[in-house]
């Protein structure tokens, strides 16, 4: 259980519409300067050539990450089909083409469909995921593949539809997290009997952040200027409790506050209906304190508490 230290200065999650060229973490470095605190970071991985949401966490809110991550994500983008790449996306060599002329876009509808549902999916040479404390991508570079274990997934939405270009596609898809758009795609083209690669990508939503709240680098930066640097007077912070507004909220009071704040454990029904779900902890002024999940002990326990205590950077 992470639990909070006294001091968190400014808290919430800036939500930034990641423009192609910068990689996840140059976002958070220039941000930190933006928002003058080094507590900052951000949820889910963008690739330099992807656009679209990337949400980052500001003091305390870093803590809540790792839930945020959790989060159901929707993409849209193009993919074009006869050409596999040693990237899987249009920023690699290409390493195999198909004459694929022959496959018509309801082909394609059906081989999206098909990868719909419940999914086990390998994860790409080319990702940041960790096999052994190294991530795969660094491997990749100095040459070496490695077997991976296919992850559970699941797959609500894989729309396409035909575009003027032959061979090229547009596609929405909404996947839980750790879904690998570009090995999706890879996967259809595999199953029409060739190979496809994604031609570009933008994240929509994380969760419950959409293009809709999301703001460029310098949008964020022009706000804070003009709050004459002070990033709470800028209105760009989104509370924390907004990232888990679907989860079940349990209101406290002052004594079972400060009991929270301290960490402590609960019996499943202390606040009425035993949870079957975490739960999102807000205090009197509506603030999100923690957030809890039940143990097969009977009991709830904190996963993470945060502070709103003011503090000086």
């Amino acid at each position: 259980m992470a639990r909070a230290s006294d001091a968190s200065g400014p808290i919430g999650f800036l939500v930034v519409n990641k423009e192609p060229g910068w990689t996840s973490h140059d976002v958070v470095a220039k941000l930190r300067g933006i928002v003058r605190t080094r507590r900052t970071g951000h949820a889910g991985t963008l690739d330099p050539s992807a656009t679209g949401v990337l949400v980052v966490g500001v003091g305390q809110a870093t803590r809540l990450l790792s839930y945020l991550t959790d989060s159901t994500k929707a993409y849209d983008g193009t993919f074009v089909l006869g050409a596999t790449t040693t990237t899987l996306d249009a920023d690699g060599e290409v390493t195999a083409r198909f004459d694929m002329a022959h496959v018509t876009a309801d082909d394609v509808g059906q081989a999206a469909a098909s990868l719909t549902g419940d999914l086990l999916q390998i994860p790409p040479m080319v990702s940041a995921v960790k096999v052994g404390g190294k991530r795969l991508h660094e491997l990749a570079r100095e040459g070496k593949t490695i077997e991976r274990e296919p992850r559970p997934i699941s797959v609500t939405r894989f729309d396409v539809e035909a575009t003027e270009e032959p061979g090229t596609f547009r596609y929405a898809i909404e996947c839980s997290s750790g879904t690998f758009v570009r090995s999706l795609v890879d996967d259809l083209g595999a199953s029409l009997g060739g190979g496809a690669h994604v031609a570009t990508l933008r994240r929509t939503r994380v969760g419950a952040f959409g293009l809709d709240r999301a703001r460029t680098i310098d949008e964020l930066d022009a706000a804070v200027r003009n709050a004459d640097g002070d990033v709470g007077a800028a209105g760009i912070l989104i509370d924390p409790l907004d990232a888990f507004a679907e989860l079940p909220r349990i209101d406290l009071d002052d004594e079972s506050l400060a009991k929270v704040r301290n960490g402590s454990v609960f019996s499943a029904d202390y606040f009425g209906q035993a949870p079957s779900t975490r739960v999102a902890m807000v205090s009197p002024r509506g603030q999100l304190v923690a957030l809890y999940e039940p143990t097969t002990k009977g009991t709830i326990k904190p996963s993470v508490v945060v502070s709103h205590e003011s503090a000086q950077q």
